[in-house]
């Protein structure tokens, strides 16, 4: 379904449209992490805002587009804060190492954004999420033609990577006094382990 968001003689949105779409998903993220992805309707995300819901419906085709901007923005929300530090990095192990510390480090700093993309990932699928190891895949088999790692399926560690960091996210959105810190180190030290020669 297309967004109903609608232009007048020009060929994008406004600033204003865009800084409303923007706070809308603030909105959104606030909500569904204080209520639960189920009790976050239409409704109570525009009484957060501010807002009639019929604002929402101008900038939104409806809950699932809403849903997947939410899951846009803090994927590049989050990418913007790790990429670079993995991208610094010389070695494959010390990728890795930033990898997890990154993605630690970026709970720490955005609770409520973790919050309702674990809530959001918990009760819909989405092919954000599907593809979210491709790239470190990819980082895990250059470190094996680079002869870092040893022989593996990039595609299953990957895998096994993300969903121990995803499951910290669960436990610090459950326990939000979690040893973030002791985590990264952990999982650092175990996925070094696992994937060294």
């Amino acid at each position: 379904m297309q967004s109903k968001t609608r232009t007048i003689g020009r060929d994008g949105p406004s600033f204003i449209e865009v800084a409303r779409r923007a706070q809308i998903v603030e909105c959104a993220i606030d909500t569904i992490a204080t209520l639960g992805y189920a009790q976050a309707s239409l409704h109570q995300i525009a009484e957060r805002a501010g807002i009639s819901k019929s604002v929402i419906s101008y900038h939104f085709a409806g809950k699932d587009e809403l849903i997947q901007q939410v899951i846009d923005d803090v994927s590049a929300a989050g990418a913007a804060a790790m990429w670079p530090r993995v991208q610094a990095e010389t070695t494959s192990a010390g990728m890795l190492r930033a990898y997890i510390h990154s993605h630690i480090e970026f709970m720490r700093t955005h609770p409520k954004h973790v919050a309702a993309v674990t809530e959001i990932f918990t009760h819909y699928r989405s092919k954000t999420h599907e593809a979210a190891a491709t790239p470190l895949e990819e980082r895990l088999r250059q470190g094996q033609r680079d002869g870092e790692f040893r022989e593996f399926s990039p595609r299953v560690m990957a895998w096994t990577i993300r969903a121990a960091i995803d499951e910290v996210g669960r436990r610090f959105v459950a326990t939000p006094d979690l040893d973030l810190t002791e985590c990264a180190r952990e999982l650092s030290e175990t996925f070094a382990l696992a994937t060294n020669r």
